[in-house]
């Protein structure tokens, strides 16, 4: 934390940048504004009980105190033993996609440390999900009407992946995952020199490469990098889909285009003839989902596929016939834009693609009567006393069947699915094939979900299965069959059989080895050991030359406040202990260690530097408890910063961006309904002049406009024929009500420049005015409290259309003052 601001000052910091943070939409956002965060609360990411508290307590604004609500209540069900179910266990997962972060929270809530790593540095996938009942139940219990507004308004069923991410992602981060974008995971590495399992990354030398960990989850799609999965595969008839992504430009125009939730040509032929009539194009299927982007998925036939030149050679293998040499880029594009203005009746006539993180255009084509599911859901390899419970989820365990909408919820079931495995794996009551036998009963069940045979009580699914698969049967698979998914260098394993899947993991009763118990050579003196890791630790600082003997890292003063700053540079700043000596740095170090990492003292700063007081056994002995709690560590990574007073310009910036686009909405909208009410437009100077404007008005004359407008009337209403009426006695719209003429504006001038010469205030007009047409002062409070969004979806309602209008006009020209 900064020194020169107090911790109320950070408190509030932090509160305004959580605001930032629940609004954030990309990446680079969220991740930069939760470290910052970090970084001025002086916290690290950790396990649930260690982090989250913490977080919790200082950050107390209203929207917090909402999620921590929601939060709460999430991590107190029995099924996660208060954050201790899985205490003690380290997690690594793959990917962080919807599924690798689902499973990231919910190892997370059973009070793992989770790690995860991701290839990409952006979230930029366009496709939408289709939502299960439960799915929206789930992602509302943690929290997303907080982050995104408008999940699953009304009978919306659907979401993007890119803003699903966001909000998981938040989610993660909150409750304490660590997440390290712009690495892939190579493959992992068994045990050695004293060391539990690792991953080698890209790149190589990335801090993720130090951490140990005891189980890993391949999230990473239908890629799957992780090694010892057989696969099988399912193929059908040749069916071609299509995917395309266009830009979302929310006009008016757009919103009103319904969207298809699905149509089969069985059950609408005369559709599907008359687009091939019409166009050429021949489907079998076609859904349009309306979100952030314009999403439309279909089915082509390959002959029409081929009359139109998007595919030019016809092969029998699907694989070359669906290959990038094989289709034309160019005419597959108006395949799609055709197919989805045909299916809207051309109400979006200005259709531009959205683009993908390779910055083309957002179309895929692809066989998807190819899928790929795995023989097994998880395996467990044991090497020199260390166990690795190795998972699959989502895409990479089971392709989803895209007509039936399945991905998404499968994904999320085999999400808890695997951390239960995580819960039976992290109880010492439990041998591994019964885990094993456990988790593969499940996977069978996986393939059959719909949403009608799951349980019916959504609001109570937790990780445990029997909460969501009726009659499940938990040892329908037995211990011999999976007894090669086991690959152990310890024989006596393969003989355990033992269950207890109700117990909590305090009190063991079975004696197994301790995960994190390390072997070292008998023949190597513990002091080389701990000299050797702490050298390796340290190597870039030119001090550790020096070192020769374990002693030394108390006898030199420099080693351990240097060892605490590469993992907690939160606890220890060295440029703030150059000039102090070697006892003040080691007395400074004893005090963190204790006070932080519950490592108690054994001697002062003085005793440390000669350790003649000290028996040697317990001096090493204290060293090794310190270098056992950074062993398997991740060391800080200094991440790029955000400017935070660089992002709050440019987001207000955007907010006036798009606050000017909504006010020229409001006034277009008012436009269109004079035209439709009248049969004309308006010639209005004052409305002309809103339309185009993009700047902002002073104050001072906005203020002098609106206590004119409201005491026209008054003034000149008598001398002016009224506008409400036509010579065929049709009414028209008031818009004099809410734009002033000519002679208006003169007035409006003359009497702002007089309030700039005298600095009086002109007298107020009776608040009587303030409404034309008889409605009553009820209903203008009434319109006062109504969000702008509501006022546009009741629009369509004949009368409170105008009004509407003329309000959200009135209050978006005033506002932008």
């Amino acid at each position: 934390m900064n020194p020169a601001i107090s911790e109320h000052e950070a408190a509030g910091l932090a509160a305004e940048m959580f605001d930032h943070f629940c609004a954030a939409t990309t990446m680079r956002q969220i991740l930069g504004l939760y470290r910052n965060m970090c970084d001025i609360l002086q916290l690290r990411p950790g396990p649930l009980n260690e982090f989250y508290p913490k977080f919790k307590s200082k950050i107390r604004n209203w929207k917090a105190q909402a999620l921590w609500k929601k939060f709460d209540a999430r991590a107190s069900h029995r099924a996660y033993n208060k954050g201790t179910a899985a205490s003690g266990t380290r997690v690594l997962v793959i990917g962080a996609g919807p599924c690798g972060l689902r499973t990231a929270i919910e190892a997370q809530l059973l009070g793992a440390k989770v790690v995860v790593v991701e290839k990409r540095d952006r979230i930029s996938r366009n496709n939408v999900l289709h939502l299960w009942p439960f799915l929206i139940t789930d992602l509302k219990a943690l929290g997303a009407k907080k982050f995104y507004g408008k999940f699953c308004a009304g009978s919306i069923d659907h979401i993007s992946i890119r803003q699903l991410q966001c909000i998981l992602l938040k989610v993660a981060l909150i409750l304490g995952v660590e997440v390290h974008e712009g690495v892939s995971f190579t493959r992992e590495l068994e045990p050695k020199d004293g060391c539990g399992w690792r991953a080698a990354v890209s790149p190589e030398d990335h801090a993720v490469s130090h951490y140990e960990f005891d189980v890993l989850i391949g999230a990473d799609g239908k890629r799957n990098t992780l090694e010892g999965f057989k696969r099988k595969e399912f193929r059908g008839k040749l069916a071609i889909a299509i995917t395309a992504n266009f830009i979302n430009k929310k006009t008016e125009a757009e919103a009103k285009v319904e969207e298809i939730s699905g149509v089969a040509f069985i059950f609408n032929q005369s559709f599907f003839k008359e687009l091939y009539q019409t166009t050429g194009i021949d489907l079998e299927n076609i859904v349009y989902y309306k979100d952030e982007t314009h999403y439309f998925v279909m089915t082509a036939k390959k002959h029409s596929l081929l009359d139109k030149g998007v595919i030019m050679q016809d092969y029998a293998d699907p694989a070359e016939l669906l290959s990038s040499a094989n289709v034309d880029t160019t005419k597959l594009l108006d395949y799609a834009k055709e197919a989805a203005n045909f299916s809207t009746k051309y109400q979006m006539p200005n259709l531009e693609f959205a683009v993908n993180h390779y910055g083309k255009p957002d179309v895929a084509m692809f066989d998807f009567t190819s899928m790929f599911a795995a023989d097994n859901s998880c395996k467990i390899t044991v090497r020199k006393n260390y166990r690795l419970l190795s998972c699959l989820v989502g895409d990479s365990l089971l392709e989803p069947f895209w007509p039936t909408g399945s991905g998404c919820a499968r994904g999320f079931l085999s999400s808890m699915d695997a951390a239960y495995a995580i819960k039976l794996f992290s109880n010492p009551k439990n041998s591994l094939l019964a885990v094993l036998a456990t988790r593969e009963s499940i996977y069978r069940l996986l393939a059959q979900t719909t949403p009608e045979n799951l349980h019916r009580d959504i609001g109570a699914y937790t990780v445990d299965p029997s909460t969501r698969y009726p009659n499940l049967n938990k040892a329908s698979v037995n211990m011999i069959q999976v007894k090669h998914l086991l690959d152990t260098d310890d024989p006596a394993l393969l003989e355990q059989t033992f269950l207890d899947s109700n117990a909590l993991t305090t009190g063991p009763e079975v004696t197994v080895t301790k995960q994190r118990k390390r072997r070292t050579n008998d023949t190597v003196p513990l002091g080389i050991v701990l000299l050797r890791w702490v050298k390796s630790q340290l190597k870039e600082n030119q001090f550790v030359q020096e070192l020769s003997d374990a002693s030394q890292c108390f006898t030199n003063g420099r080693v351990l406040c240097t060892l605490i700053n590469r993992y907690r540079p939160d606890l220890v700043n060295l440029e703030e202990l150059q000039g102090c000596s070697a006892d003040e740095c080691n007395e400074f170090a004893f005090a963190i260690l204790e006070d932080h990492l519950g490592i108690p003292r054994v001697m002062s700063g003085q005793d440390s530097l000669s350790l003649t007081s000290v028996d040697s056994k317990q001096w090493l002995n204290y060293l090794e408890q310190i270098c056992e709690v950074f062993r398997g560590e991740i060391p800080h990574v200094k991440h790029p910063k955000l400017d935070y007073a660089e992002f709050k310009q440019k987001q207000q910036i955007d907010s006036m961006e798009e606050f000017a686009k909504l006010r020229r909405f409001a006034v277009n909208r008012m436009q269109a309904n004079a035209a439709a009410a009248g049969g004309g437009g308006t010639t209005q100077p004052a409305i002309m002049a809103a339309a185009s404007a993009t700047g902002i008005r002073k104050t001072s004359i906005y203020n002098e406009e609106e206590r004119a407008k409201r005491s026209r009337k008054v003034l000149g209403a008598e001398s002016s024929p009224s506008p409400t009426s036509s010579a065929g006695g049709t009414e028209q719209p008031d818009l004099d009500g809410l734009h002033p003429n000519p002679q208006m504006m003169m007035m409006v001038q003359t009497r702002s420049s007089s309030l700039k010469h005298n600095n009086t205030a002109p007298p107020q007009p009776p608040l009587k005015h303030s409404w034309k047409n008889g409605y009553c002062f009820t209903l203008s409070v009434a319109l006062l409290s109504i969000p702008f969004g509501v006022l546009l979806w009741y629009s369509s309602v004949g009368a409170f259309e105008r009004l509407a209008d003329r309000y959200l006009a009135a209050l978006l020209l005033g506002l932008s003052d």
